[in-house]
């Protein structure tokens, strides 16, 4: 019998966060808490069926429409929507015919997509990612063919930016250097740059005929909607060329539905039609087009103002929620704690915090107590609630005792 053609295949190293997901659920402690998964969930511990989408999925199953394939680069009604939310509704930009916008398969597969348009035909070959980054940025840029580099981000000492050497390095970076940007609620630190840091920011890229790509994953986890898109519109009003990956896994809950956007902003409106081009055979030799009714739920909120401003109102909601989590946390260790000071976490945003916790303590955390977090002590806020943010800021304060 020969030998198997895959017989040379070496296993590859389980992803440290769901990894993570496997050792919590062979424990069978009935307090256990993951931390790990970036995933928002309620006060009951579940992941929200959001009202909007649950009144936005009645209405289209009514509809009863058949499922034909959709365009390469998604419905363009929602495409529309998604620019609208992005760049602002009074936005004039819109009007120019310089933006393109693709449907895609989540976040994440708006930044495959978006980097193999960035390797394949706009020819870049590397990327810039900051330190710490989304775990996943490094493989999706690396399998696109990029080289994959570090700019000073976060400072472990002020648990703030280490703002200075990030600028030192961005303004020695080479010509057609792309560049990731978090545009809120950074992961997974939880530390995002101040209005002024981000307009010195835009001025480097500017001046160094970089190129910006802005992942905003967690838009309305920050501030408000508005507030947390004022990056997009910044760049916009300073850069050519701007691309974007946007997620609605978080803000609409729709995490297995698979669906975000790729837009891409480009000097004229030629250029952009151009790009569209080759931006729609990447994704025909990909994916092909991507699903209807993940789309259509989005869309369906998006374009109904009752159902947007329940949208609105339920985002709120969670993101509030997660605000209390920080308060309660921080509060909780210094009573506990004292001398202990986990204010910072109070200052961050959306839903992951650079807790501070070293490995050692984070894996005493989950051998003793059954609480699990990321190595690098990233938590996700959001897994907190009532019912457990007491049994977690007792286990913390014992294992930094």
């Amino acid at each position: 019998m020969m030998n198997s053609a895959f017989s040379a295949v070496e296993l590859a190293p389980s992803d440290p966060i769901l990894g993570l997901t496997e050792l919590f659920k062979s424990d069978n402690n009935p307090n256990k808490v993951n931390l790990g998964v970036g995933v928002y969930y309620d006060d009951n511990g579940n992941v929200p069926l959001l009202s909007c989408v649950r009144l936005a999925e009645s209405k289209i199953v009514a509809k009863h429409r058949a499922r034909s394939y959709q365009p390469i680069e998604g419905n363009t009604q929602y495409n529309k929507l998604v620019q609208t939310l992005l760049f602002g509704s009074d936005s004039e930009l819109l009007n120019t015919n310089r933006i393109i916008t693709a449907q895609t398969l989540g976040g994440t597969g708006a930044l495959k997509v978006g980097a193999d348009f960035l390797r394949q035909i706009v020819g870049c070959s590397d990327v810039w990612i900051s330190d710490p980054s989304w775990a996943n940025h490094q493989g999706i840029f690396s399998n696109a063919g990029l080289k994959v580099n570090v700019y000073p981000y976060y400072d472990p000492n002020t648990r703030g930016i280490a703002f200075d050497r990030m600028v030192e390095q961005l303004k020695a970076l080479p010509q057609q250097a792309i560049v990731l940007l978090h545009a809120c609620c950074h992961n997974p630190t939880g530390v995002d740059l101040t209005a002024d840091q981000w307009q010195i920011v835009t001025d480097i890229v500017v001046d160094r005929g970089l190129i910006p790509f802005l992942d905003i994953a967690y838009q309305g986890f920050g501030s408000s909607l508005d507030e947390d898109g004022a990056v997009v519109r910044l760049f916009t009003e300073k850069c050519q060329n701007l691309v974007i990956s946007n997620s609605f896994s978080k803000s609409f809950s729709l995490y297995g539905e698979r669906i975000g956007g790729l837009s891409i902003m480009s000097g004229t409106a030629g250029e952009a039609k151009r790009v569209q081009s080759q931006l729609k055979r990447l994704i025909r030799t990909n994916y092909s087009s991507p699903p209807i009714h993940s789309g259509a739920l989005v869309e369906t909120v998006l374009a109904d103002s009752e159902l947007k401003a329940q949208w609105v109102n339920e985002l709120t909601g969670m993101r509030e929620r997660i605000k209390k989590m920080r308060l309660d946390l921080s509060t909780n260790i210094a009573k506990l704690c004292p001398g202990a000071d986990f204010s910072f976490i109070t200052q961050q945003k959306g839903m992951f915090s650079y807790s501070g916790l070293t490995k050692e303590q984070v894996i005493k955390l989950r051998e003793e107590h059954s609480v699990y977090a990321v190595e690098s002590g990233r938590i996700c806020v959001a897994a907190l609630n009532s019912q457990n943010v007491e049994f977690v800021s007792d286990a913390i304060s014992k294992v930094i005792l």
